[in-house]
């Protein structure tokens, strides 16, 4: 598995929290940074592919 993948996975929990916080008081900024994580999953992802795991 690739090392994007394992972080985007720990930082997909963490962004989800961060996306919940933001929708509820409102803070755009806050609701954006919990996207971070599901985007370096999935370039971990593309990587685990064009690798052939």
């Amino acid at each position: 598995m690739d090392k994007d993948r394992t972080a985007g996975s720990a930082k997909q929990v963490k962004g989800a929290l961060k996306q919940a916080v933001g929708k509820v008081v409102g803070d755009a900024k806050l609701e954006s940074e919990g996207q971070a994580g599901k985007v370096q999953d999935s370039i971990g992802g593309l990587k685990d592919t064009l690798k052939g795991k």
